[in-house]
């Protein structure tokens, strides 16, 4: 089966593995991931450290993913700054970004994304707003 669809999820492992679940043969994803723990997935991990941007393994190619789903790890314009540099590099156009609300003026700065409509509900109670980003049309803005 051709896969159509490749998905990098950064600081995402909750996405990847919702999308792990959806098995799909359409799609393939990959984390990349500070938490060494989720090397369990093989292949499909990556070790990943916003520090270090653009530190990716050579297999890795440049705008070799379809749409990059990320959430910072940080609140911060320098953490969101670092990983917009990894997103560029892995995205062929389309961004996901979850952050907080706070992040949405450097979001746009960095990465051209605009805030949506949906708002994502967290299993842990947050002390900030958290929301979506998208720089494409899609149904969270509806």
């Amino acid at each position: 089966p051709r896969v159509c669809c490749r998905i990098a999820c950064v600081s995402a492992p909750s996405v990847y593995q919702r999308l792990k679940r959806l098995e799909s043969e359409d799609a393939s994803a990959v984390l990349l991931e500070f938490d060494r723990r989720f090397s369990i997935y093989g292949d499909e991990f990556i070790f990943y450290d916003y520090c270090n941007p653009l530190h990716l393994p050579e297999h890795i190619g440049a705008q070799s993913f379809d749409i990059v789903v990320v959430d910072p790890p940080y609140l911060s314009e320098e953490c969101l700054s670092k990983v917009a540099l990894t997103v560029k590099f892995l995205t062929k156009g389309k961004v996901l970004l979850c952050t907080g609300a706070i992040m949405e003026e450097q979001a746009q700065k960095v990465l051209g994304v605009k805030i949506c409509k949906f708002i994502p509900k967290h299993n842990h109670s947050l002390a900030n707003e958290f929301r979506c980003y998208v720089n494409y049309q899609s149904s969270l803005d509806s």
